[in-house]
């Protein structure tokens, strides 16, 4: 357990809205949250989450990568922004970019991300669509460490949400947000209380390895 009375740091990255950052905010703020949120970065200037963010006060800052520079060009200097906060836990919430090795490497262990789907199912994009052209019964999202095989890294807790007949991309969609906006909060403070960690290729909860992920709905209505 993490016994220092001083928060975790903690930075995100985002490309978008940033819901996730903002749940991850809102915990972050709760009386005894092993972590505060220090800085959010974005790829793209007009990201919404950037002024979601400082409208809370966390620092958030655009660096976007300069025209013909290459991935790991922009990779070096995102990782060089980020030291400046000591982060002990990197988050990606909805950040699109695909992150290289190099930089994988230089936080290895340390990188969280959520997938909306039930990895190892549907990898990539367009999640909620495949799920349902291929007639899936449930869908719901992944928390997971990243490693450099795009959402390949090893899971950590997943919730799940049944598959209406009526569902459209747009419904199954918000029914899976609003779980990972339980679920991201949840395996962060894990993680910043001591308790999660990754080592020997795997996911480690209480000193267990984790064969099979975490499913929210065993943890009961008060999970901790």
């Amino acid at each position: 357990m993490n016994d220092t009375a001083t928060p975790q740091s903690v930075v995100i990255l985002i490309s978008g809205r940033g819901s996730n950052m903002l749940a991850l905010i809102e915990q972050s703020r709760r009386a005894g949250s092993p972590y505060a949120v220090r800085a959010v970065f974005s790829d793209r200037a007009a990201a919404p989450g950037l002024k979601a963010a400082r409208d809370l006060n966390v620092p958030a800052t655009a660096l976007t990568a300069q025209p013909h520079a290459d991935r790991a060009t922009y990779d070096r200097e995102l990782a060089a922004a980020i030291r400046e906060h000591n982060p002990a836990l990197l988050v990606l919430a909805g950040f699109m970019r695909i992150l290289s090795h190099e930089f994988v490497d230089a936080f290895a262990g340390r990188i969280l991300n959520i997938h909306p789907s039930l990895l190892p199912k549907y990898p990539g994009l367009h999640t909620h669509r495949r799920a349902l052209e291929a007639g899936e019964s449930e869908h719901g999202a992944t928390v997971h460490f990243v490693t450099a095989q795009l959402d390949a890294g090893p899971a950590i807790l997943q919730s799940r949400v049944r598959v209406a007949p009526d569902d459209t991309e747009t419904t199954l969609a918000a029914r899976v947000q609003a779980e990972e906006h339980r679920v991201y909060p949840l395996a962060v403070q894990w993680f910043c209380d001591g308790r999660l960690l990754c080592a020997d290729g795997q996911a480690w909860l209480d000193g267990r390895a984790l064969r099979e992920p975490v499913q929210y709905a065993d943890l009961g209505s008060a999970p901790s």
